[in-house]
């Protein structure tokens, strides 16, 4: 049976994510503390804010810089991924020498910040939302995709180590194991649809195969571009897309994972490795 192989939380929005075990599903059905923090540019709304890459958020699609901070955190606990505190490094740049330093949180924010900030050459904010901030808004839930399809999508590209590197690039909260390649694929329908499935006991709607950006193209060390990234996955995406994919959903090929929304019942609940996955199928949902 399909179950759940691995959880991973992003506890500040665009920097490392840490593997857990278990994982509540807070306010609109996120994995509870994931991207409960994030950088923008200093005195920007995160509320009106694009996270496109054209403002607002410092995330990889604005700032490639910010692929060689390292993060790794301290949680709230098991099941919580609110970041207590968290230590970061980054490289020498300009007139910044190479340092590590340690931020409590929420308490030391504003420092946190600034030290950020001296790195990138501008200031930015750290801001918080115990709701998170995804990039999808509408489709807020836990992203998912497979071990096969990052072992697949690994293999399109020479300069890309394994399947661990494409799960770093491409950012997943919930991957399957003991299922084929693609298999998210079968989480989605029509607009005016949505497909229901169960993750041990917690039941999670897919929505929407998640439109890709420009971060997967970039090193999760180094923000080094690997040419022709979007042109090589399309073609090889093309090629291997299940026949269910045939969706109005489904729009152009540079699209990999499932976006969710997770019915308000299920917030509270707590998923984990190891789970079952079961898909039940097609239901009405408006959005």
């Amino acid at each position: 049976m399909t179950r759940l192989d691995s959880l991973v939380a992003y506890p500040i929005k665009s920097l490392d994510g840490v593997t857990v075990e278990q994982a509540a599903l807070g306010p609109n059905g996120v994995l509870h503390g994931d991207r409960s923090y994030a950088l923008v540019e200093a005195g920007v709304d995160p509320e009106t804010a694009s996270v496109g890459g054209d403002g607002g958020y410092v995330n990889g699609k604005s700032e490639p810089a910010i692929h060689r901070l390292r993060a790794s955190y301290e949680l709230a606990g098991p099941a919580d991924a609110t970041p207590t505190a968290v230590t970061l490094e980054r490289p020498a740049t300009g007139d910044v020498t190479a340092d590590t330093a340690t931020f409590t949180l929420p308490e030391e924010r504003d420092a946190l910040a600034a030290w950020v900030g001296a790195y990138l050459g501008y200031a930015v904010d750290l801001v918080r939302d115990p709701g998170g901030f995804p990039d999808d808004r509408a489709a807020p839930g836990p992203t998912v995709t497979s071990v096969g399809t990052l072992v697949a999508v690994a293999s399109w590209f020479d300069a890309v180590a394994d399947g661990h590197e494409i799960r770093r690039r491409f950012r997943p909260n919930i991957v399957l194991a003991d299922c084929p390649a693609f298999f998210e694929d079968q989480l989605f329908a029509d607009h005016g649809a949505a497909v229901r499935f169960t993750v041990g006991d917690t039941t999670v709607l897919g929505v929407n195969p998640c439109q890709r950006c420009v971060v997967p193209s970039r090193h999760p060390d180094t923000g080094e571009q690997l040419e022709n990234f979007r042109t090589r996955f399309v073609e090889r995406r093309r090629e291997t897309r299940p026949s269910w994919t045939e969706t109005d959903r489904f729009d152009h090929d540079f699209r990999l994972m499932v976006n969710t929304v997770v019915p308000e019942a299920s917030w509270g609940q707590v998923i984990e490795v190891d789970d079952p996955v079961r898909v039940d199928g097609a239901v009405s949902f408006d959005g």
